[in-house]
């Protein structure tokens, strides 16, 4: 990588991580369609695993106390689960198509009939969505909008969302690591400097965004969450379909 490439990147992961820092959500999308533009579809998931671990790891420190252990318990069984299947088959999907399954999972979740609604102090659920959404990370980088509806559907306060999320975020990632670093032996093309400079910025940005969440209120955050899934999750369909096109042509 060249000077200049470094120094965006380090711009963008101060960026996306302030983002995520504020709302839980919505960096970590942004920063893996950027690395995917700029590596090869295994490299951009690893480096974008240390970046997330780094940032969602610091953040669960930072909200410790508003951690909700059952909920994250049940959600680390489902990533397990998944990360065992899909150790059994790695496959690494095209551009195009992860972009586009990162980006109609929302709109599907929103499908649902109420009986069947996201409630993150459901077990059951947590063991479901864990699985799906660790299915995601392995196929597409990020479990993204479907993460983040999932936990805004139930009735944890702005501070338990964020920090509960980021602690299933950090395992989360950890299990696509070691399925994109160890199982398909992406880790070795990394930089170590660019690895190093990733994690700081990812901690920088997070610090950045501690005092911001605390003078939101819970309606302002749900209303601008809810209005940010809606978009990046729209622009990955639109640009992924994109993608399609330009390959047939």
């Amino acid at each position: 990588m060249t000077p200049l490439l470094i120094a965006a990147l380090c711009v963008t992961m101060v960026a996306t991580s302030f983002l995520s820092g504020l709302f839980g959500m919505a960096g970590g999308m942004i920063l893996v369609a950027v690395l995917l533009m700029l590596l090869p579809l295994p490299a951009a998931m690893a480096l974008h695993a240390v970046t997330q671990m780094a940032s969602n790891g610091w953040r669960a420190l930072l909200w410790y106390r508003h951690c909700r252990l059952n909920a994250i318990s049940a959600y680390v069984a489902g990533c397990a689960l998944a990360l065992g299947v899909w150790s059994l088959l790695l496959y690494v999907p095209s551009k195009p198509v992860a972009l586009i399954l990162l980006g109609v999972t929302p709109f599907l979740v929103r499908l649902l009939p109420g009986s069947f609604k996201p409630n993150p102090e459901s077990l059951p659920q947590g063991v479901f969505y864990g699985t799906v959404c660790m299915t995601l990370m392995l196929l597409t980088g990020v479990a993204g909008p479907l993460l983040d509806t999932y936990f805004l559907g139930g009735k944890f306060d702005r501070r338990e969302i964020v920090a509960t999320k980021a602690a299933c975020q950090v395992i989360g990632h950890a299990f696509k690591l070691v399925y994109f670093g160890g199982l398909i032996d992406q880790a070795a093309s990394l930089d170590p400097i660019m690895m190093g400079l990733a994690i700081v910025m990812s901690m920088l940005g997070t610090t950045l965004a501690k005092r911001f969440l605390e003078a939101m209120t819970d309606a302002q955050y749900r209303l601008w969450a809810n209005r940010l899934i809606t978009a990046i999750a729209s622009y990955f369909v639109i640009h992924g379909a994109w993608l399609l096109v330009v390959a047939k042509s």
